[in-house]
């Protein structure tokens, strides 16, 4: 199954370890994201390493799990997405999440009850997903 990764799925992971980890890491899944997840994730670094007592190295390795496991998609590559995309998502914080969704016609993994407000695109909650994928 082909879904979008929000952020704050990403976040979630990187600060404890549990079943959004677990979903991160299922081989019943092909994960994407949009690059600024990959920024962002970069310049929470310090908030990050606060929260979970990790080391810089522990979050360097998670970042190149993220990297290895979900495809990154270049912001270049949804730019033609963005309208429509701007149309279905109530943030324009995840837009780009939409437009990927859209390009790639695939899912978005997020907790935001917000996204599900809309009708075109599958929105799963990390309990949903859990039960999609046999993880629970």
């Amino acid at each position: 199954m082909l879904l979008v990764a929000d952020a704050n799925e990403l976040f979630s992971a990187a600060i404890k370890e549990g079943k959004t980890a677990d979903i991160l890491v299922s081989d019943k899944l092909e994960l994407i994201t949009p690059e600024f997840v990959l920024f962002e994730l970069k310049k929470h670094k310090d908030e990050i390493l606060t929260k979970t007592h990790r080391s810089a190295d522990d979050f360097d390795k998670f970042l190149s799990v993220i990297v290895e496991k979900i495809e990154i998609i270049p912001s270049l590559e949804l730019k033609s997405f963005l309208n429509d995309a701007g149309s279905l998502s109530p943030d324009p914080d995840d837009i780009q999440y939409f437009a990927a969704a859209l390009k790639y016609n695939c899912g978005i993994w997020s907790n935001d009850k917000a996204l599900k407000k809309q009708l075109k695109v599958k929105v799963f909650s990390t309990s949903e997903l859990l039960k999609e994928l046999g993880l629970k």
